[in-house]
């Protein structure tokens, strides 16, 4: 198993992203692309409705591990702004954490708006990746790295466009809610070893861990709106 796959599913097990999961779903009904699937539970889970789920990713290695995954669904590597799909071809469009590594997120909005037929919903979700909240001795060294992190990233903050990118490309009815995942325990120290990598810093969070005095808050964005 991939070190990705790997972090996604460690996410994606926790109960608070169950229930983001669930609010992305609302609403999705015929037939569904979900764009950037990764390991592909969304179009599982999907499928399991009675949905017609597509998963799209650039990733063919991800791509490959989500269809021995999740037989029923169907999988395509594919560009979030050039999806193989014809106009108007799907009901519903759903891009979970994958906006912010695009270098045009507008261009796969844009895209989403071919794919989709009228009256069709998508729903775009994320997080924002300079908005992590974490308790530490040292804050300012804390907001340096977390601004580092975000700035590894084409468009980090892309999750407060989400509205605006949905309304700019003439979708209707549109809203937005924000749900924010939380950890107090060791679950989360791989992705601030990504943050931060091996040192003091590291070693303050894992001893907080141990000592159950770690937070770290994630706020995700969900917006969606109708074709």
């Amino acid at each position: 198993m991939s070190t990705l796959l790997a972090l996604l599913d460690s996410f994606d097990d926790r109960p608070a992203a169950r229930d983001l999961r669930e609010l992305t779903y609302r609403g999705l009904t015929g037939t569904v692309v979900d764009v950037g699937c990764g390991g592909g539970r969304a179009v599982g889970e999907l499928a399991a409705r009675g949905v017609r789920a597509i998963g799209v990713d650039l990733n063919a290695a991800m791509v490959e591990a989500a269809a021995e995954r999740w037989p029923a669904g169907e999988f395509h590597v594919a560009d979030a702004t050039a999806l193989p799909l014809g106009d108007g071809a799907v009901t519903g469009y759903r891009a979970d954490k994958v906006l912010h590594a695009l270098p045009d997120p507008g261009a796969a909005v844009t895209e989403a708006c071919r794919v989709l037929a009228p009256g069709g919903r998508a729903v775009l979700t994320g997080q924002d990746w300079d908005a992590i909240l974490i308790d530490s001795d040292d804050p300012g060294r804390t907001r340096a790295l977390v601004h580092a992190r975000a700035d590894r990233l084409p468009h980090p903050r892309v999750a407060r466009r989400y509205r605006n990118l949905l309304l700019d490309n003439g979708f209707t009815g549109v809203t937005v809610e924000v749900r924010t995942a939380v950890w107090t325990d060791a679950a989360c120290l791989p992705m601030l070893a990504d943050l931060a990598g091996e040192g003091d810093w590291l070693d303050e969070q894992t001893a907080r861990a141990r000592d159950d005095r770690l937070f770290v808050a994630l706020p995700f964005v969900v917006a969606a709106g109708v074709r």
